[in-house]
């Protein structure tokens, strides 16, 4: 079987269309009041990584929350977590940096509050992959040829 081709636009445009849905399937299934998702993700690296500006209620036209999905578990951050100016590889730091803090706790016997990613007994299995994810993530966030 062949891999997509991600540098087709049209493969790529599909690719992000279907995060987009997953990031707002994601954001219902937590009960998460926001405004709009953006039509198209903030930033990409398909078909790893998609982070995306999400609308705040209480303040139209800003950014509230930013949300990434991928080949890695989908999560959403409060943009006031995010120092300004708000951006995309300022929240994919936090991100990395989050889940990193997480596979710590783990390690140390501690679940981080309000944070769910699997259960008790997975564990042991899901902490290097996070941790592989999220040292990916540090170092796309330092690469400045990512960003131009």
């Amino acid at each position: 079987m062949t891999q997509p081709d991600y540098d087709d636009p049209d493969v790529e445009a599909r690719w992000c269309d279907a995060q987009g849905k997953r990031v707002a399937d994601y954001l219902r299934a937590q009960k998460l009041k926001h405004g709009r998702i953006g039509d198209w993700p903030a930033w990409h690296v398909a078909p790893h990584v998609s982070i995306w500006a999400i609308e705040s209620l209480s303040r139209p036209e800003w950014i509230g929350w930013w949300a990434i999905c991928g080949d890695l578990p989908t999560d959403y951050l409060s943009a006031a977590d995010v120092e300004p100016p708000q951006h995309p590889r300022k929240a994919l730091r936090i991100f990395a940096e989050n889940w990193l803090g997480m596979v710590q706790a783990w390690r140390e016997g501690r679940a981080i509050e309000d944070t769910r990613i699997g259960d008790l007994s997975s564990r042991r299995e899901l902490g290097p992959l996070l941790e592989s994810r999220a040292q990916m993530l540090l170092e796309w966030a330092q690469d400045d040829s990512l960003w131009e």
